[in-house]
């Protein structure tokens, strides 16, 4: 079970935003720490996600919902990662946290206020502190959309994405896509430097581009039909 915790939202927007963010990606237990007022800016806002605000869990503090729930294991978020300056605050990435954890038990996501995200004490209660590589010209993000990544790379995992659709093609398939559209140039009446950076290019196009297996199987198919009709 995960549960995602917001400490002290400082804006009723901003619990709706998290909400709806936890829906997309198929969380719903949402706790909040100490929170104000949930307002109608907290449903307006939370769209159809408005049934995670009305089973949300409320406590007065971090420590309380730790002891309460028996949370196995926690993880903290900064927008200020420590480097090696700080050790309570080094961080991983979102991806690096989806590869490491493991989701069996009990874990919390812990997100801090938007003014000053967690305190050193609420770090210091974090297994694990995730941080997200940002632009130094704005390296704080909006606890939604910070929230967002972190979810995406958690639902992948839970997901077990990439699914068979999304499944890159083979080094086999792609050669044999080369293959065809190199039969396909020759019988093209090409001077033999036309048809060499034809098919250099094309080449390229492929080592260049993500293209999925059942996209090499499909335009397998329509290169063989071109071949077809050119013979």
């Amino acid at each position: 079970m995960i549960y995602v915790v917001f400490v002290e939202p400082e804006s009723a927007g901003n619990i709706g935003f998290l909400a709806r963010a936890m829906k997309n990606f198929g969380f719903s237990n949402l706790v909040l720490i100490n929170p104000g007022k949930i307002e109608n800016e907290t449903y307006y806002y939370a769209m159809h996600a408005r049934d995670v605000i009305n089973e949300c869990e409320i406590y007065n503090s971090l420590d309380e919902f730790t002891c309460k729930e028996g949370i196995d294991f926690m993880v903290g978020t900064t927008g200020v990662a420590g480097g090696s300056y700080n050790i309570q605050r080094i961080a991983v990435t979102p991806e690096q946290l989806s590869d490491s954890i493991n989701i069996n038990g009990k874990l919390a996501l812990v997100f801090g206020r938007e003014g000053n995200g967690l305190s050193n004490y609420e770090i210091g209660l974090c297994d694990l502190i995730v941080s997200i590589p940002t632009h130094e010209s704005y390296p704080i993000m909006n606890i939604s959309h910070a929230a967002s990544i972190v979810f995406y790379e958690l639902f992948k995992k839970i997901k077990n994405y990439p699914v068979e659709d999304l499944a890159e093609a083979s080094l086999i398939e792609k050669e044999s896509l080369i293959s065809s559209m190199d039969e396909i140039i020759n019988k093209l009446d090409y001077p033999i430097h036309k048809s060499k950076n034809a098919s250099i290019v094309f080449r390229r196009l492929l080592g260049r581009s993500f293209i999925s297996a059942r996209e090499a199987h499909t335009l397998k198919g329509t290169l063989r039909r071109i071949t077809k009709r050119l013979k």
